[in-house]
């Protein structure tokens, strides 16, 4: 295992993985309750106390908490808590669906009676980030953009044009070019461009695990390159499961990768390639919701499940859970303002 930096990785009591960090309380809160707790008396001596000890139930390379199969949830829940939550603060089952249309009836019912457990056991259910998908269900690249609003369709049409200066070439996991370690180099120097660009910092990956997964022929994980006049600026590593392609990881050069509007043309890219293959759906991940909103996604939420060792910190999570649901707040901000029309 390669667990991201300052991480450790374990296995649960039930089977399922997990893994201990450092845990910012304030990752998914929303703008004012950052701003709020910043102006508090003292802030910089005890924000500290705002990275508690965590125990993360899950894992940080799949859409979905891995749950137990074949246990009943209420007493799966019950062990989980008594042999990992005393050791630390907190304990976290992160991501279990909610009506995903992504899963099978059987799993939404499972995972389901798991969040029901959790919340008769004393945890706090939580709404996960808007996690991105497209249904593959037209003909082709203009069938999916004549959904699009004109301006929306316009804009993207635009920026398909800079295809045209881009060579684009489609990897397999385990080429030969991976075993290079110049080249790993560079795709984990553009995988940190983009880490450090974005304003969500939960788990920096190392470089073994991105050798570990580039040269992991067995995967079944495509890599797509994009070069500019040779010059590698961006890349984007997705994997073909159950029917979908899934959007894992991406490194992009900067500003290169603006200047030739790299996010539109891999996001139609994806699409394109899970089409040609019979693919159901294309998954794009959690980052950037209103970007991939623009470019035509659908959002499905997950519910984190949180036990706090202590009873009061427990009763201030129910009272201000919904503080730190910021991609909830936002889908529920833009469904209310398309229902209220122009």
């Amino acid at each position: 295992m390669h667990p991201p930096r300052d991480f450790a990785a374990f296995i649960t009591c039930i089977g399922a993985p997990a893994f201990r960090a450092r845990f910012d309380l304030l990752t998914t809160a929303d703008a004012a309750t950052r701003r709020r707790i910043g102006r508090l008396p003292l802030y910089a001596r005890w924000k500290g106390a705002l990275h508690p000890r965590t125990c993360f139930v899950g894992t940080t390379v799949s859409e979905y908490a891995p749950l137990p199969r074949g246990r009943d949830a209420a007493a799966a829940v019950a062990a989980l808590l008594q042999a990992h939550a005393p050791a630390q603060p907190l304990l976290i089952v992160k991501d279990i669906p909610q009506d995903s249309p992504l899963l099978d009836a059987v799993d939404n019912r499972r995972a389901a009676d798991f969040a029901e457990a959790c919340a008769n056991a004393g945890c706090v259910l939580v709404a996960g980030q808007a996690l991105a998908y497209v249904p593959i269900d037209f003909a082709d690249a203009d069938a999916f953009l004549a959904r699009l609003s004109h301006a929306r369709r316009r804009d993207i049409r635009r920026k398909l044009r800079a295809r045209v200066a881009l060579q684009i070439e489609t990897l397999p996991t385990g080429a030969d070019c991976f075993h290079d370690a110049r080249v790993l180099e560079h795709y984990y120097t553009l995988y940190l461009a983009v880490y450090r660009q974005s304003d969500l910092h939960f788990d920096l990956l190392t470089p073994a695990f991105f050798q570990a997964v580039l040269q992991d022929a067995g995967s079944g994980g495509v890599v797509f390159a994009y070069r500019h006049a040779g010059e590698l600026i961006g890349w984007n590593l997705c994997y073909a499961h159950a029917g979908m392609l899934i959007d894992k990881y991406v490194g992009f050069a900067y500003p290169q990768a603006r200047a030739h509007n790299l996010y539109a043309v891999s996001w139609m890219q994806n699409i394109e390639y899970a089409r040609a293959r019979g693919l159901r759906h294309y998954v794009a991940g959690w980052t950037d919701p209103e970007v991939k909103a623009a470019l035509g996604a659908r959002f499905t939420f997950t519910r984190h499940a949180v036990y706090a060792r202590s009873r009061v910190l427990r009763a201030l999570l129910r009272c201000c859970a919904g503080r730190f649901e910021r991609d909830r707040a936002w889908f529920e901000g833009r469904a209310g303002a398309h229902a209220a029309g122009p």
